[in-house]
């Protein structure tokens, strides 16, 4: 099943994409469950699915696709999770993954404008699978990690280089407004199935820039639920994007930064496909 959020005739919502429709869920359920991460938390998804069949049918083409959780209570990053990534960075082996924080006001959904900011030239694309927590959970066990997860989406943890090089610290090279692309949708763990041999591509105007198989994670998804879900309590809503494989922008010689009128795209195998065109901030 595909769950997303979205803005039709001015007002948001959520529900199930099926048919070449969007069913809108969230006008049956708004009273009870006004956005999907209230529908995870309430493990409403199956819910969802049955009410899907009544729900008003608005065409894809009518709707605004807002980022998959509009509202996540936490958005963690895991850096350099890709060897090919992390050789390309010339950056040490480490024993536990690289976290960094994301704010969710610098999310956008499929199809929204991706924003080379006023003050940096220096964007770059980072193309990767987003995990979505469906439980309120701590101190998870790696053999229970799957079970905590209600879907996987595309992500794309837009960089503004220099400002990330500022300090040691990512944070604010990865928040500018209008940076994060997240979407189309959600995908839930049964339509995905096993993750390992999905291909995870980035393309640039239709160049194939980045390229890798799921599997290459060098911390995998049980490790990354396990490991921030001892330092804090993940919460239904929550996200965590796993990581970019090599071939970004600012590695390659000469350097490719996104400008105006780019289109990137970041496709997962089963999970789905994310377009973003870039826009100068104005």
């Amino acid at each position: 099943m595909k769950l997303a959020s979205f803005r039709h005739a001015g007002t948001a919502s959520w529900g199930v994409v099926g048919d070449g429709a969007m069913h809108d869920v969230g006008a049956m359920l708004r009273g009870r469950l006004p956005d999907l991460k209230s529908a995870i938390a309430a493990g409403a998804l199956g819910a969802a699915r049955e009410a899907a069949a009544g729900a008003p049918r608005i065409s894809l083409a009518e709707i605004e696709w807002l980022p998959v959780i509009p509202n996540p209570d936490k958005v963690f990053c895991v850096g350099l999770n890709y060897e090919e990534h992390r050789k390309e960075t010339g950056r040490e082996v480490v024993g536990n993954p690289t976290i960094f924080s994301r704010f969710a006001n610098s999310h956008i959904g499929h199809l929204a404008p991706l924003v080379r900011p006023k003050v940096s030239t220096q964007l770059d694309y980072e193309g990767e699978l987003a995990i979505i927590i469906g439980t309120s959970c701590r101190h998870v066990p790696r053999a229970d990690a799957f079970a905590q997860i209600a879907g996987y989406a595309c992500y794309n943890d837009g960089s503004v280089r220099d400002w990330q090089r500022h300090t040691s610290q990512f944070i604010p090279g990865k928040n500018f407004w209008g940076t994060g692309p997240f979407g189309p949708w959600m995908v839930t763990p049964d339509e995905v199935g096993p993750l390992d041999a999905l291909r995870l591509q980035t393309r640039v105007n239709g160049a194939v820039l980045q390229d890798t198989t799921l599997g290459e994670m060098i911390f995998d998804i049980p490790r990354q639920i396990e490991y921030c879900s001892t330092f804090t309590r993940l919460e239904p809503g929550d996200v965590i994007a796993t990581g970019t494989p090599g071939g970004v922008g600012s590695r390659r010689t000469p350097p490719i930064w996104l400008k105006a009128g780019d289109v990137v795209e970041v496709e997962i195998d089963r999970v789905g496909l994310l377009r973003n065109t870039v826009a100068d901030e104005t």
